[in-house]
């Protein structure tokens, strides 16, 4: 299993220019089953990346373009009347998919929201007083603009604690960048498009390797430390008198779970059957920075989650 995560490694990154952290977030989120919010300005490869993530698992992927306009049924399906034979049939939408694309997810008003946060947290719909689970694989891929507030609908709490990771991307350097001029002048001037590669993986071969991360080991002082790291931002006050001015609500237990289960995960796509101070550290502004709600004067001090986060790993200490 390990090696087909390094051929789907592989695959990614003859995708993408750089984003290497981005490129393991992924299978992380992959390997894990939690759902993924990917933020950052437009042209960053957010989209190619799901969808190059997609191409390299035998998976259904759908894309969902999420506007102002969007109702439930187009997420979910809905019940078509027959006339010829004068009965309901229901027609899936593209929820009924292994990977879902959620692009600018916070475009979409409430009740569409709604409607997927039942997919997320539940892995089922219910349209027409019936409910129909999803797959076993199912996982959601969203994508928002932090620039942009018109037209956008703030997602809520409920469904940010949903996400497993949220995923911050950067600008590429200037060497990535360069490289990325390159190699679509190279596209350009092929002569005829490449077949894609078979995918890496299936379905039952991620649903394995998803109960083999549950073997990796975790000792309690890193137990310990991940409570820690939670618990300071429930009372930051008791940490550090400045993060008690900055935070005005802490993560949930979810934001625990999703921290050990990452840390599992980095761990075996490292190669290592045991989990180190390293892997959470890592990890931990990925899994915190959606779970917290900065106070108004952080907010006016322009201190973000990611701000507060790297402070807390630095108040607590690691084992």
């Amino acid at each position: 299993m390990k090696n087909q995560f390094v051929e789907l490694e592989r695959h990614l990154a003859g995708e993408i220019v750089g984003q290497k952290n981005l490129i393991e977030r992924l299978l992380i989120g992959v390997l894990s089953g939690g759902h993924l919010l990917l933020e950052g300005v437009p042209g960053l490869a957010k989209t190619r990346a799901v969808r190059a993530l997609a191409g390299g698992l035998a998976l259904r992927f759908q894309r969902i373009q999420f506007t102002p306009d969007l109702i439930p049924g187009d997420l979910t399906g809905s019940d078509i009347f027959l006339p010829q034979e004068g009965r309901f049939q229901f027609v899936e939408g593209p929820v009924f998919s292994d990977i879902v694309l959620a692009d600018e997810v916070n475009r979409a008003p409430p009740k569409v929201q709604s409607a997927l946060l039942e997919a997320m947290q539940e892995g089922q719909v219910t349209v027409g007083g019936q409910t129909r689970g999803l797959s076993p694989v199912f996982m959601v891929i969203a994508t928002q603009n932090p620039l942009e507030q018109e037209g956008t609908y703030p997602l809520p709490e409920a469904q940010l604690d949903r996400f497993f990771l949220k995923v911050h991307i950067d600008y590429p350097t200037p060497e990535e960048e360069l490289a990325i001029l390159h190699r679509e002048h190279a596209r350009r001037q092929a002569p005829e498009k490449e077949p894609p590669p078979a995918p890496a993986m299936s379905a039952e071969t991620l649903l394995r390797a998803r109960k083999a991360i549950d073997g990796i080991y975790m000792d309690e002082m890193l137990e310990r430390y991940i409570i820690a790291l939670v618990g300071a931002t429930r009372d930051p006050a008791a940490r550090d008198a400045e993060l008690g001015e900055w935070i005005s609500r802490g993560a949930s237990p979810r934001a625990t779970l999703a921290l050990a289960q990452a840390a599992r995960a980095r761990a075996f796509l490292h190669d290592r059957d045991f989990v180190t101070p390293d892997d959470i550290v890592e990890l931990a502004c990925d899994a915190l920075n959606h779970r917290i709600a900065p106070s108004f004067a952080a907010r006016a001090a322009g201190i973000t989650p990611q701000h507060i986060v790297a402070r807390i790993v630095e108040t607590v200490p690691a084992p």
